[in-house]
């Protein structure tokens, strides 16, 4: 199994039928789920699953709330982008391969993200998001 790390189909068509907002004070929550390395994971998935999500000590089904902190955009490579502050867990005693983030109104799938190697915490996990731009930010449409 694997965790591919790439936007989903289902966003994508989401986007063309206004039903993606990250814009701040947008009506849409997003969250991040965290999977071990049992899933199976891609561009196709189109909801959230529990299947080979996280177990384990201050993890709850579901993840935590994702938030975005900015849009952005660059003319010269004619890339928009999102800006998301860091997730952290705390206390965690988990192992995780990557994650999902996910519409939590609709629960459509977004974007994956592969950790590259199975990451395993028993004090605080912190999901570290790049500076934001056109090359950097993990949430880029071009």
């Amino acid at each position: 199994m694997a965790i591919i790390q790439t936007q989903t189909t289902v966003f994508k068509l989401n986007l063309l039928k206004g039903l993606e907002n990250f814009n701040v004070g947008s009506p849409y929550t997003y969250k991040i789920a965290l999977y071990n390395g049992d899933a199976d994971l891609n561009s196709t998935v189109t909801t959230y699953t529990t299947t080979n999500e996280v177990t384990g000590s201050g993890y709850t089904a579901g993840g935590k709330t994702l938030t975005p902190t900015s849009l952005g955009s660059d003319t010269d490579t004619n890339t928009a982008y999102v800006s998301f502050n860091n997730v952290t867990w705390s206390p965690a005693s988990f192992t995780t391969s990557g994650a999902l983030v996910y519409n939590s109104i609709t629960n459509a799938a977004v974007f994956l993200l592969n950790f590259g190697e199975s990451k395993t915490s028993s004090t605080t996990f912190t999901i570290t998001f790049p500076t934001a731009t056109s090359t950097t930010a993990v949430l880029r449409i071009s």
